[in-house]
């Protein structure tokens, strides 16, 4: 098993835990609104470290990142297996093509 598994099953667990317990179950009760704010506000912070060149800096968010996408994904009901399983299935296809292939709208 991978961390972002070991991550992802402990964010589960999380789920409907006291939110004055742990950082993640105060997240997820506040809904996946506030969850999907979070992982923007992250994403932002990496862009920015990302244009700075520290690399610890931008390795810190990075993690960041993935653990709030995580907390997202789960107040959402999306698994992780689902997003990997997207990604293998678009494994070994070119971007562009990818692309292309998408439903309009």
């Amino acid at each position: 098993m991978s961390i972002l598994h070991d991550l992802s099953a402990t964010i589960e667990a999380r789920k409907g835990a006291d939110p004055d317990s742990s950082w993640t179950a105060k997240l997820l009760a506040k809904g996946p609104e506030k969850c999907a704010e979070k992982f923007g506000e992250e994403a932002i912070e990496a862009i920015i470290e990302a244009t700075r060149g520290d690399q610890a800096k931008l390795t810190a968010e990075a993690a960041d990142v993935l653990y709030h996408l995580l907390v997202m994904l789960a107040a959402r009901d999306v698994a992780l297996e689902d997003v990997l399983a997207e990604l293998a299935r678009r494994q070994g296809v070119s971007g562009i093509t990818e692309k292309a292939a998408r439903p309009k709208g």
